[in-house]
């Protein structure tokens, strides 16, 4: 059995409109109005109840009257290329004339007794925030490129300068090559120089040695000379003596 049409009027009737920036809580008014001469029962339901707090969500308006429902969004990254699945139903029944409990109400009430409405969420960014978004993406990719610039060595960031910038650095890193290179040779001569010295010291230690050496061989040859000479002379003489 098909069900009853809605008899509240609801304000929007099709669409829920959050409207950015979405850092923040963001709130929608839903108005639901009663034209009819009996009090209503309603309900406000959600495909993503984490996403949204409803108040009130739920309860009876009068006969005649209306009441206002805030649907907050809460804040959640932005993305313009997603589209919303979020949908809300708002459900109503004509509440019986003896109704003292609305919970027993909704549970005992049947189905062509329940009447619905469904409501589409649509987010919008305004243009300004866009733009100021776009700036904000900008700025952090100028940073980013400022960045990798200065990371890069002095042959990629010359062609950042001018001319004569990029001349003056040239002529600096030839002068800079020179005096290495000056530097380089002076290094060089001292080792050969002090290699040198120290043949000529070892040379002329060895020398010295040789001659010591030759020296100590002279005086022990003569030493053993004289005591032979003697020895002789001493045979010699005794036996003249005798």
């Amino acid at each position: 059995m098909a069900r009853p049409e809605q008899v509240l009027l609801l304000e929007p009737q099709h669409e829920l409109k959050f409207r950015g920036p979405f850092s923040d809580v963001v709130t929608t008014n839903l108005k639901l109005s009663n034209p009819t001469d009996r009090n209503v029962c309603f309900k406000v339901k959600t495909t993503a109840p984490r996403r949204y707090c409803v108040r009130p969500n739920s309860g009876i308006i009068d006969a005649g009257t209306s009441i206002n429902v805030s649907v907050m969004l809460q804040p959640f990254d932005y993305d313009p290329n997603e589209k919303s699945k979020h949908k809300f139903m708002v459900q109503s029944m004509l509440a019986p004339p003896d109704m003292t409990d609305m919970e027993g109400v909704w549970k005992e009430a049947k189905p062509e007794e329940l009447m619905d409405s469904k409501l589409r969420c649509v987010f919008e960014m305004p243009v300004e925030n866009e733009k100021t978004h776009d700036m904000e993406s900008n700025k952090m990719m100028s940073s980013s490129l400022l960045k990798s610039e200065s990371s890069l060595p002095p042959k990629s960031m010359s062609s950042t300068l001018d001319d004569g910038e990029v001349k003056k650095i040239m002529e600096e890193c030839k002068r800079l090559q020179m005096e290495a290179q000056r530097l380089r040779e002076e290094n060089k001569q001292i080792r050969e120089d002090d290699g040198l010295r120290m043949r000529k010291s070892n040379m002329m230690s060895s020398q010295h040695s040789s001659v010591g050496m030759k020296r100590e061989e002279g005086l022990s040859a003569r030493s053993v000379a004289l005591i032979v000479l003697f020895f002789v002379v001493g045979v010699i003489v005794g036996k003249l003596v005798l």
